[in-house]
């Protein structure tokens, strides 16, 4: 039986993310219903994507009984809320990274997932990247022997767009982009706490971190350097140094198709779009939808490829990060 998907908001990763379950096999996934704060972009959207029914309101998404999964693909400030209406109406749920604005609105929501008995996951694509994968395999082979070091960098000038920008939609540096170095970092070291943080940036005159240096140490003196940034172009790569050598991801590391493994390369092609897609790679969201179903099959309320403790980890060292920073958000006072 196929894994009946409806999608909250029908925006651009929205559209993205249904153009990706097209990859897949019909059998396996289908989209059922979309929600839309604006019944006409709801029916837009269905009407683009063939999906059978649209809503003007989330409430309504909650209600549909033929809803297995929800994929939340509102803005930042909105994943708590949306996710606990689903999640109070018995519906599991895939929440577009960062899980939620801080750790406490993070803990919120694994709260209620145990509570609800349901499955929750943050929807750090990166992480089900066959070429992710493949990191991983290596790192437990041994391949670059013992890792001293782990450096990720991503960023572009992004300050024109309002969501990165503005403060009130949950704009900044970390919270966007930063959130895919630190996740590679803990990926590579098991989701081990750091025992030091250090951060350095700049603020853009929004409030929010333009530019972010991160720093953390870890146990036996390894080190993991994050850089971030909505103002300048990065190289976009990342890079693990071992006793052995080194495993780069060339470019693109937010959405990996190709390794370089001591100086060989490796190529892991994704699948061609059936329409104009608004991110870069974006039919590889396809692999956290894949790993969605996997878990539900399995009857599991978390992924182990996206523990939440590992969800709890990155937004508590964007909370100190933001803190060094100097960068707050209104969800940061409510107790």
């Amino acid at each position: 039986m196929a894994t009946r998907w409806g999608i909250c908001s029908a925006g651009k990763i929205s559209h993205d993310f249904s153009v990706a379950l097209r990859t897949l096999a019909s059998e396996d996934h289908q989209i059922v219903a979309v929600a839309a704060r604006d019944l006409q972009h709801a029916e837009e959207f269905a009407r683009k994507h063939s999906i059978p029914r649209a809503y003007g309101s989330y409430d309504e998404l909650a209600k549909d009984p033929d809803v297995d999964v929800v994929y939340v693909g509102t803005i930042h400030p909105h994943h708590l809320s949306a996710g606990k209406l689903f999640m109070k109406s018995r519906k599991n749920v895939l929440i577009e990274k960062p899980l939620a604005m801080n750790s406490r609105e993070v803990q919120e929501l694994i709260t209620a997932a145990q509570k609800y008995s349901v499955f929750l996951m943050e929807a750090i694509w990166t992480r089900f990247f066959p070429a992710s994968l493949e990191v991983r395999r290596l790192l437990s082979g041994g391949e670059v022997g013992d890792v001293r070091l782990v450096r990720a960098d991503l960023g572009a000038p992004l300050t024109h767009i309002a969501r990165l920008a503005e403060r009130k939609m949950g704009g900044g540096a970390l919270l966007d982009l930063g959130i895919y170095c630190l996740q590679f970092v803990f990926m590579v070291f098991n989701g081990e706490r750091p025992e030091s943080i250090q951060a350095t940036g700049h603020c853009i005159d929004t409030g929010v971190d333009g530019t972010a240096v991160l720093v953390l140490k870890f146990s036996g003196n390894r080190l993991a350097i994050c850089t971030c940034s909505i103002t300048v172009m990065l190289t976009n790569d990342a890079v693990i140094t071992g006793t052995k050598g080194n495993i780069k991801v060339p470019n693109h590391m937010w959405c990996p198709t190709a390794l370089e493994v001591n100086g060989k390369e490796m190529q892991f092609p994704l699948p061609e779009a059936d329409m104009t897609l608004n991110f870069t790679n974006s039919t590889g969201l396809r692999y956290e939808a894949e790993e969605v179903r996997r878990c539900l099959q399995k009857g599991l309320k978390e992924s182990p490829g996206m523990l939440w403790a590992h969800s709890i980890l990155i937004a508590e060292v964007i909370d100190e990060a933001r803190r060094q920073l100097g960068v707050t958000y209104d969800q940061d006072s409510i107790q």
